[in-house]
């Protein structure tokens, strides 16, 4: 069984991954971390994050253990992991990772955003998680200030919106729902609601 949860920044959807992982006994992958491994990789080597060549060389290279999830959050880091998403080769280098992750024989669930359109087309359930930028701005705001990093919220959303477009604008596997995908806003919704609607999309298509 595999859950395909895919969604723009700060929608929800790696919250919802988890829980839906941990309700069903999963394994579950942040795949939206191994572009954040990448971007890492780059910065500390001194690289020009804009550069494909480098970013295709780091791709070939970068160990996954090597990267504590402390160094792969952030603003920065975040920015940066939006830049080589956009790059068809480090695309194409992440797709073998997280389809090997896909295909344990107990299934597994993945977040991303391209996870339903592209990675695991196939898989069963699908979701793609939104809220409007200012909810995602909003819990992104309070999520840095918790972690003691400075950032104002209207510097934040013009980074969503600016996110946002990159990610639906690329030519190679855009931000997109799939065609069976099932659409859920957690805009209005608190965290156990967003959980709940979860679940029952996820048991409503298993049974389906």
């Amino acid at each position: 069984m595999v859950i395909a949860v895919d969604g723009p920044a700060a929608s929800g959807k790696g919250t919802l991954a988890k829980r839906l992982a941990a309700h069903y006994r999963l394994p579950a992958l942040d795949t939206g971390l191994l572009y954040r491994m990448v971007a890492r990789a780059m910065l500390d080597a001194g690289h020009d994050i804009h550069d494909p060549q480098a970013a295709e060389a780091t791709v070939a290279s970068f160990e996954e253990a090597d990267f504590p999830e402390d160094r792969l959050r952030g603003r920065e880091i975040g920015e940066a992991a939006s830049v080589v998403a956009a790059m068809p080769a480090v695309r194409k280098g992440l797709i073998e990772r997280q389809r090997r992750f896909a295909a344990q024989p107990q299934g597994a669930v993945l977040d991303g955003r391209d996870i339903g359109t592209v990675i695991c087309p196939q898989a069963p359930a699908k979701l793609f998680v939104t809220a409007t930028p200012e909810v995602r701005a909003a819990r992104r705001h309070k999520e840095l200030a918790g972690r003691g990093e400075t950032a104002t919220f209207e510097g934040i959303l013009a980074d969503i919106r600016r996110r946002d477009a990159r990610d639906s604008g690329r030519s190679d596997a855009p931000l997109k729902a799939a065609e069976d995908a099932v659409i859920l806003d957690t805009s209005a919704l608190t965290v156990e609601e967003a959980v709940a609607a979860a679940i029952a999309i996820v048991d409503d298509r298993l049974s389906g």
